[in-house]
C-alpha cells in the first residue's frame, strides 16, 4: 500500500491505485466544473466492490456528501466521506463512454470515462467484468418533479476552483478514477481540466 500520493491528473486522463485502511483519499477540483468518475474495490477481495443501490439506501439520498459511506455489494463500508466542500455528488448517472456518446449524442469515435476506468483497472488486475455503476464526484443529476431527468442528464457543472472531497478508507481499497473527458454533456462545463489526487495518513 502507498504511504502517500500527490499527483495532478491531466484533463481527460485516468488514475488507479491503492489506499490503505485509515488513509485519506482527497480529490481537488483545481479549476472548477470538472466531473470525476470513481470506483472502489476491496483490495483483499476485488469481488467486493462499490454498490450504488446499497450506498443510496444507506444515505437515503441520491446526492452524496460529508458523513455518507460508499458501501460494497455486501453492504460493508469501503470509504466514508469525511470532508466535502460541494455536496451534490451523483450516484445514478454512471460513466460516459465511446458507445454511449454515439448512442446519446450521435458522435462516434469519442472515448469517455468507461475507457479511462478500464485503463485504470488494468494495472490493478481488473477489467471489463469489474465495471459497475460508479460515483460521479462534482456532478449532479437532478430528478425532476415528474420523475424525468434532464435531456442531457447532468446539471450544468457548478463546482468552484479548489472544491474538494476527502474520503477515509474503511478497509484496504483499490481505486479507479477517470478525470472526465466529456464535452457533449455539462459534466465538465465543456472544457475538461486537471484534478489533484492525494493519499495521506488519516
Amino acid at each position: 500500500m502507498p504511504d502517500h500520493v500527490d499527483v495532478v491528473v491531466a484533463a481527460g486522463a485516468p488514475w488507479g491505485g491503492t489506499v490503505a485502511a485509515g488513509q485519506l483519499f482527497e480529490i481537488v477540483d483545481l479549476e472548477g466544473r470538472q466531473g470525476v468518475d470513481f470506483l472502489a474495490y476491496s483490495a483483499a477481495d476485488p469481488l467486493e466492490r462499490y454498490n450504488a443501490p446499497n450506498t443510496v439506501k444507506k444515505a437515503a439520498t441520491l446526492y452524496l456528501t460529508t458523513g455518507h459511506q460508499l458501501l460494497s455489494d455486501v453492504a460493508r463500508p469501503l470509504l466514508t466521506i469525511v470532508e466535502d466542500s460541494w455536496g451534490l455528488h451523483d450516484t445514478i448517472g454512471g460513466c460516459c463512454s465511446e458507445p454511449s456518446n454515439a448512442a446519446l449524442y450521435g458522435v462516434a469515435g469519442r472515448p469517455g470515462c468507461r475507457e479511462n476506468l478500464l485503463a485504470a483497472l488494468e494495472p490493478l488486475g481488473l477489467g471489463r467484468r469489474d465495471l459497475v455503476p460508479n460515483v460521479n464526484f462534482f456532478c449532479q443529476v437532478p430528478v425532476l418533479d415528474d420523475n424525468r431527468l434532464l435531456p442531457r442528464t447532468f446539471a450544468p457543472a457548478s463546482s468552484k476552483p479548489g472544491d474538494r472531497i476527502v474520503l477515509r478508507a474503511e478497509m484496504d481499497v483499490m481505486i479507479a478514477v477517470s478525470n472526465c473527458p466529456q464535452v457533449l454533456n455539462p459534466a465538465t462545463g465543456g472544457r475538461p481540466t486537471p484534478i489533484r489526487l492525494r493519499v495521506s495518513d488519516g
